[in-house]
């Protein structure tokens, strides 16, 4: 068994690395569904929303940099075209969406992708001892968690 450049078995970090590319297809869909949603939301509660979402796709938009650079860090390449997203992520385009409620339900089915996703990637970077993805998956459940709760508070008004 050979190890990668920061001391990984190389069969288990190219698993990895194929979990985060799963995982930065699904945020770059995340992102670019948030920032639609920011762009066409309407109604009494746009001012709220429509700063929500910009948050949303900024926060977005800073992890799938990271998540590319782990993937780099670990020794593959990050997939780089939208049609490779596609093909791989579970989270799929939303178009034409501009009311509240549809809105919020559609970041919380993202959020609930994003997650299971991540943790998938804790349990295999937790069994590699990587504490570089784990600390990142880690920071993102927590941070995700506290929205999921937030965003679904918003639907029970």
């Amino acid at each position: 068994m050979t190890n990668n450049q920061i001391g990984l078995a190389s069969d288990k970090a190219k698993e990895l690395a194929d979990q985060l590319n799963t995982l930065l297809a699904n945020y770059q869909l995340f992102y670019v569904n948030s920032r639609a949603l920011h762009w066409n939301i309407k109604g009494e509660k746009f001012f709220e929303l429509h700063q929500k979402f910009e948050e949303l796709y900024l926060d977005s938009f800073e992890k799938v940099d990271e998540i590319a650079e782990r993937i780099l860090t670990l020794g593959y390449t990050p997939l780089h075209t939208f049609s490779d997203y596609l093909k791989v992520a579970k989270i799929k385009e939303a178009a034409n969406i501009s009311g509240a409620r549809e809105s919020v339900e559609t970041v919380l089915e993202g959020f609930k992708t994003l997650l299971e996703i991540e943790r998938e990637i804790l349990n295999l970077s937790g069994e590699l001892n990587d504490e570089g993805s784990n600390s990142l998956m880690s920071d993102y459940i927590r941070e995700q968690e506290k929205s999921v709760w937030m965003y679904s508070s918003f639907l029970q008004s």
